[in-house]
């Protein structure tokens, strides 16, 4: 199972991803890729064996993932006050890959219906949901 980390600004939600994916997940292989290098350093540090950094490392990345997980805005151009490229929306929402986004009400994109919870509960949930695509895959 390849799973595809894509995070921005200061890469704290990506790290926490890294961390629990790691913990919960031993045998994925994980990517990650930052809209910048503070975020890929992030991530890095939080066990990530393989990144990159930029807009074409996340369109080269979307074409091999079988996950992709990050904050929604990875799918809207301009996003991550404007880290993420139309390229890399594109990329993210055209790949063949389950896309599992985070519901992060910042940065202008308020999402009608998600409560607004702590980046751990949010880093739960997702776990929780990443089982379930790699049980549906397994069995």
């Amino acid at each position: 199972m390849n799973i595809t980390i894509i995070d921005g600004q200061g890469g704290q939600l990506g790290a926490q991803l890294i961390k629990s994916i790691s913990s919960n997940f031993p045998s994925a292989s994980l990517t990650a890729v930052g809209t910048n290098s503070v975020a890929t350093a992030t991530m890095l540090k939080a066990g990530a064996k393989y990144a990159a950094t930029g807009e074409n490392p996340v369109i080269v990345a979307c074409r091999n993932a079988d996950v992709i997980i990050g904050p929604v805005g990875i799918v809207i151009a301009d996003s991550l006050l404007g880290e993420i490229t139309e390229k890399m929306a594109v990329a993210v929402g055209q790949s063949r890959a389950v896309r599992l986004l985070i519901p992060m009400n910042k940065c202008d994109n308020i999402i009608a219906g998600v409560t607004n919870l702590n980046v751990g509960a949010l880093v739960e949930d997702a776990i929780i949901r990443l089982r379930g695509i790699i049980d549906a895959r397994n069995s």
